[in-house]
């Protein structure tokens, strides 16, 4: 590879040995605990591995916050990768990952986490500089800034640990080094080796597993190019990974793989038997995100719409069928007023759907903001006409 690959070597027990511990903070007080939790990392125990695993997510990265710990920690992490002891086989203590797989594809999902989340800070930063009431300098002395400028600047190290695993031969960890290096990639001073790396995934259209071309095309549309060799993938679902890149939106055919996908929404979900970390949620959110930007009226997306709407839940509405349901009503809907013929069809569909209705309030606001009743009964009389 051409780029300079001068840069700082991790010491990981120089970081345990040199770091005071107790004067930094988690989501749950003072960080003193973290020694002994990131020591157990190496343990070779399973479960001491899962429980220090449920800890970075809990504790050291909670919900995406980032803490005065969280920079530390991740340079541990990142020092310990090439550690044999990292394949052990482990899963989280935490009850909603049960996947078992080497500690080192965890540890590697865990850093692109990270990355991901110091990327919206920057671009929550980028807002409220826009912002005229805000005080710059009591910004600065803020505590989540001052992790979040850590954060920022070991992406340079965390690139570096990464990048010997892009082509590691265990699939797990492979896959989640790709996943973390699409999230290090946003970073304005890593932009010298997006070059590089995007020349790594284009040519994974010819040699690698419908998950990982999926995944390849997914990262070069998430840094703003153009996945045109995997557009022409023989795999549709390969194809519509691609399909969503924003520089493929005024692209004709980009759409028309959109609208293939959405055929099927529960099918396009079920495309990849592992989740990929490229993803925020199920498949079919991010391909009506991609419709319904490249789309203007609702009467053009009928289909996939009715689609959606026999196969969705009330509690996925934000993500699925509340935007489409904006879209149906871009303005409110008054008393009396009549509905048109897509309208009426798609909240038929919504009325029908037993999965949509229930305990759950999510909707009522979706419901609320286009003027609808939220009740199923009166929706079904406002449907009907009576």
């Amino acid at each position: 590879m051409s780029c300079d690959y001068a840069h700082r070597v991790i010491d990981a027990r120089s970081m345990i040995r040199s770091t005071d511990w107790a004067a930094l903070h988690h989501a749950y007080g003072d960080a003193a605990d973290a020694p002994n939790m990131l020591l157990d990392l190496l343990s070779e125990d399973p479960q001491r591995c899962g429980a220090a695993l449920g800890y970075l997510d809990a504790a050291v990265l909670h919900q995406g916050s980032l803490y005065s710990v969280t920079a530390p920690a991740a340079l541990f992490v990142a020092g310990i990768l090439d550690d044999p002891r990292t394949m052990t086989r482990c899963e989280s203590a935490l009850p909603w990952d049960d996947r078992e797989r080497p500690l080192r594809a965890a540890l590697l999902d865990w850093l692109g986490s990270l990355a991901e989340s110091v990327f919206y800070w920057d671009e929550d930063e980028d807002i409220d500089e826009d912002d005229e009431d805000d005080d710059e300098d009591e910004d600065e002395e803020d505590e989540d800034a001052q992790a979040a400028a850590a954060c920022r600047a070991i992406r340079r190290d965390l690139y570096f640990a990464v990048l010997p695993f892009l082509d590691d031969a265990d699939d797990a960890v492979r896959k989640a080094a790709v996943g973390a290096m699409g999230y290090l990639m946003r970073a304005p001073e890593l932009v010298e080796f997006r070059g590089e790396q995007a020349q790594r995934m284009r040519r994974l259209a010819h040699d690698a597993t419908v998950s990982e071309r999926a995944a390849a095309a997914l990262t070069l549309g998430s840094w703003g190019l153009v996945p045109q060799a995997f557009l022409a993938d023989p795999d549709p679902s390969v194809r519509a990974a691609a399909a969503l890149a924003s520089a493929l939106d005024p692209d004709p055919q980009a759409l028309a793989e959109i609208r293939r996908a959405l055929v099927d929404p529960a099918a396009a979900d079920d495309w990849f038997a592992e989740h990929l970390p490229q993803l925020a949620g199920k498949f079919r959110f991010s391909l009506v995100e991609a419709l319904l930007r490249r789309t203007r009226s609702f009467e053009e997306i009928l289909p996939e719409a009715l689609a959606i709407a026999r196969m969705t839940n009330a509690y996925t509405v934000e993500s699925d069928w509340g935007p489409l349901l904006e879209r149906a009503f871009p303005a409110r809907h008054a008393q009396g007023q009549a509905l048109t013929a897509a309208q009426q069809e798609f909240l038929s569909a919504i009325v029908d759907n037993e999965e949509c209705w229930g305990s759950v309030a999510n909707p009522m606001s979706w419901f609320g903001k286009t003027g609808l009743p939220y009740d199923r009964e009166s929706l079904r009389a406002l449907v009907s006409g009576t």
